[in-house]
């Protein structure tokens, strides 16, 4: 049966997924993006951005598993764009430029609709406003029987979980910092409905692999 997942989403040992003041050239916000230094070492973002030699470890076998088996993703407005407010400038088509890593529909939470951008690797981002229920409705008939990944950012992935919509969650624990920013962790009130199903530890991080209960 498809799932809702989360997958190799990091936060910071102090609770944070995304820090302060975020902007282009700074789209986890101020001070955050470390969290994801132990995604940038692997071979599967090495071949995301051009085919360099990355690591091959525990790491790298959860980022790889990060894209499989997923037929529709969505994401926070902030996780596509450090723009507010109305599109004043749909020229912005996303942090990943022509050829996005998704290759199937992603699902944009905004308030400001815009046209639906469609690029050739299969990619295509759906501007849409409801509630969680409403759009993991859309995103569940677009995904063709596969499973729904919540992309992020720290809010949506907060949302969903706080309405017991997601099914399991791989969240890594870097060994940093954040102090300040969006919290991931604690508020959410979901403690007697999920449970830590399994960790392993790298050098970098921490993964747990979090499931909804029954």
């Amino acid at each position: 049966m498809p799932k809702v997942v989360v997958r190799s989403f990091a936060c910071s040992l102090d609770g944070f997924g995304a820090g302060l003041q975020q902007t282009q050239s700074e789209p986890f916000g101020k001070n955050a993006m470390q969290i994801m230094n132990w995604f940038k070492a692997t071979q599967t973002f090495k071949t995301m951005i051009g085919g360099e030699v990355g690591s091959t470890g525990l790491d790298d076998s959860y980022a790889a598993r990060a894209f499989e088996g997923i037929g529709a993703s969505i994401m926070g407005r902030n996780m596509f764009s450090p723009l507010r407010g109305p599109w004043v400038d749909e020229e912005w088509k996303g942090w990943w430029g022509d050829n996005p890593t998704f290759k199937h529909p992603v699902f944009v939470l905004t308030h400001h609709p815009r046209p639906t951008l469609e690029f050739e690797n299969g990619t295509s981002f759906h501007f849409v406003d409801g509630s969680p229920e409403k759009i993991l409705e859309q995103a569940q008939a677009a995904a063709g029987g596969k499973d729904v990944k919540i992309n992020g950012g720290t809010a949506t992935v907060r949302a969903f979980w706080k309405a017991r919509l997601i099914d399991e969650l791989h969240l890594v624990m870097a060994p940093s910092f954040v102090g300040e920013g969006e919290r991931l962790l604690g508020g959410v009130g979901v403690e007697e409905d999920y449970e830590v199903a399994g960790f392993e530890a790298s050098e970098a991080a921490v993964h747990y692999r979090i499931v909804k209960k029954g």
